[in-house]
């Protein structure tokens, strides 16, 4: 484990054992993107003459990808759509219903990649796609989850893997409490002020964790509640002006992940993951010392992803260039840890 193997992805992953790996995490070439080559190479996918023989040639890959991935592992795919005659072909959500009809795996989640900053087009007559899919598949109910590292809000491994800005959702919250509170006719200066305390207070409390959510309730803004606890709060808000509602338990875990499309000035590859997508994957589904595997690993993304976490790595690709790339990437990582 922990190289990169230059070769067919059919053909490599036939090499490797039943159950020897945990996790599949990849993106195949898309159906007639872009060629990745001068020179049209036969074994190359993405250039066939159908979409059927397109999905057919990424089951026979899946098929490998099922048969080395253990029973508590995941299978994760990412397939790109396309336009053709002005029509999207939904070729993601084709290539899934063919492997649920032709391997026996489940689909736990389609996690849905949401790009901040998407390409822009020239069609006045279509909105910009903005979203890609991440189709996560497993051979049995025994597969490794752990729902509290997805999204976990972890500073440390946050600003070890990738500079994390402050939410903006995170201040407009409080932002618009505040603004309620200085609009509000019926609360003193005091009252303001204390209200104002509060807020700060509240935030506080949410950014370290110790409470999911809020909401604030002003006099003179909101209604009074009715029924259940109303009573004591109806109160607060005569007495004091506002009262906060916190609330604790487990943060809703979205099959959601909000990023930016990877820079790839710096990195010579057309198309790169997101590290982010790729390491909330891999921490929802491995454990540290697990082997994660790309059978189309291109710049190499998933098997930094993995190091950067500890984790095993196998990648494979058909051009030596990237699996040189990848090589040259991995080995600034490792001189980093």
């Amino acid at each position: 484990m922990n190289k990169i193997i230059c070769g067919n992805a059919v053909a490599e992953l036939g090499k490797l054992g039943d159950n020897s790996v945990d996790i599949v995490i990849t993106s195949p070439p898309y159906f007639d993107q872009r060629n990745y080559s001068e020179e049209d190479d036969p074994l190359e996918i993405g250039h066939e003459e159908s979409i059927f023989f397109y999905i057919s040639r990424l089951k026979d890959v899946f098929y490998q990808c099922t048969r080395v991935c253990k029973p508590t592992g995941s299978i994760v795919f990412n397939v790109g759509d396309k336009y053709i005659d002005g029509s999207l072909q939904l070729i993601p959500y084709q290539f899934s219903l063919a492997v649920l009809k032709a391997f026996p795996v489940k689909l736990i989640n389609d996690i849905t990649w949401v790009k901040t900053n998407p390409t822009p087009h020239q069609y006045k007559r279509r909105l910009i796609n903005s979203t890609e899919p991440f189709f996560h598949f497993v051979k049995t109910n025994d597969y490794y989850y752990n729902r509290d590292a997805f999204l976990d809000e972890d500073k440390e491994t946050e600003k070890k893997l990738v500079p994390m800005k402050e939410s903006k959702s995170f201040y407009q919250k409080g932002g618009r409490y505040i603004k309620m509170i200085k609009d509000s006719l019926d609360l003193s200066n005091q009252e303001k002020i204390n209200a104002h305390t509060a807020i700060e207070e509240v935030l506080m409390e949410l950014r370290r964790g110790e409470i999911t959510d809020f909401r604030m309730k002003i006099r003179g803004i909101h209604a009074k509640a009715f029924g259940g606890q109303a009573g004591g709060r109806n109160s607060q808000m005569e007495k004091q002006g506002f009262t906060i509602i916190k609330m604790y338990g487990c943060k809703l875990k979205r099959d959601v992940i909000i990023n930016s499309v990877a820079n790839t000035k710096d990195i010579d590859h057309p198309a790169v993951f997101p590290l982010k997508v790729i390491t909330e994957v891999i921490k929802l589904l491995s454990r540290e010392n697990d082997v994660i595997l790309d059978p189309f690993c291109g710049s190499g993304q998933v098997c930094v992803a993995s190091k950067l976490l500890n984790r095993r790595y196998l990648g494979i690709d058909l051009k030596k260039e990237y699996c040189e790339l990848a090589e040259s990437r991995i080995s600034k990582v490792e001189g980093l840890i």
